[in-house]
Formats: C-alpha cells, structure tokens, sequence
C-alpha cells in the first residue's frame, strides 16, 4: 500500500477511506476472487475501524494489512465450518425430506388410523400392556405391578402386540 495520509492532525475515517479503499478492495478481491466480496471485506474493515482509535495507528499501512489479513483468515474458517456442517447434515439419515410436505402429512395421517384400527383389534389386556410400554413408556416392572401380572407375561404381551401390529399395517400396505 503506497498511499499514505499526510496530515498533522488525527486522521479520520474518510481520510483513510480515501487513501486505502482502492488497494483494500485489490487487497481482498485477489485473496477471495470475488469483487461483492471484497466489497463486503472492505466495508466490514471499514465497520472495525471505526470503532478503533485512529490516532494512535503509527504504521497505518501494516495495521490495515493486518486487519486485512485476519479478516480474509477469518472468512477461510467460517467457510470451511459452513462446508463442514453442510457436509454433516448431507450425511444425515433423511436429510433433505420436507417435514412438513403436504402429502407426507396425509399419508403419517393415515398410518395413525391403520395404527389405532390395529390397536383396537388387540385383545384388551395385550393393548392395555403395549400402549404403557411403548405409547407412555413405563417400565415393564412398573406394568407388571400395576396390572399385578409376572413381569414376562407383560414380555409375552408386548411381543404379541407388536407383532400383531407390524403383521396388520404390512399387509395394508
């Protein structure tokens, strides 16, 4: 940077505007290969500086180097995290369903009512056991003492229910 602010009072912002703004923008549009983005780096510089004390820049030209420097570094990392957490949600198990997609809720819709159709055909006792434990997740011993039955009578009609269930909504598919 060859400009230089000849002033003996404090130099204030427009002067160093004017003095390093084109060189800044160079500065960063050969490190980031994007003119906007230069743009933006050289106004967020810009933004920092303001809230520096400019009359005790002795080396302006090293201090906006380094200012520059750490703000390209910066912007590096914040891309490459933003690459890293774009990566991990890609990899994710059902990354890119649209929850809320209308035809996905109508068919969870439906698997409800199959689900509750199915339940009722349960006799009362194996309904009454599978909805404590898997709808209310309560403890198989808390199920077996409330209903006063051996804890593998509560296994037996788990096992029963859930086979029941998965047998009735598969061949309804």
């Amino acid at each position: 940077m060859q400009a230089a602010i000849v002033n003996s009072q404090p130099p204030d912002l427009d002067a160093f505007s004017t003095a390093y703004r084109p060189l800044l923008l160079a500065f960063f549009a050969r490190r980031v290969r994007s003119w906007s983005e230069a743009e933006d780096l050289t106004q967020e510089l810009f933004m920092r500086l303001a809230d520096a004390d400019l009359g005790n820049i002795i080396k302006p030209e090293a201090y906006l180097y380094t200012m520059a420097s750490n703000l390209v570094r910066d912007r590096a990392r914040r891309e490459h995290y933003r690459l890293a957490v774009k990566e991990d949600f890609a990899n994710q198990h059902g990354a890119g369903i649209e929850y809320l997609d209308p035809h996905r809720l109508a068919e969870g819709q439906e698997l409800l009512k199959e689900l509750d159709l199915a339940l009722r055909d349960l006799p009362e006792r194996t309904r009454r056991v599978f909805v404590l434990y898997r709808i209310e997740s309560l403890p198989m011993k808390k199920i077996a003492s409330e209903l006063g039955i051996s804890l593998s009578s509560v296994e037996k009609h788990v096992r029963r229910g859930l086979a029941y269930l998965v047998e009735r909504l598969e061949r309804e598919a």
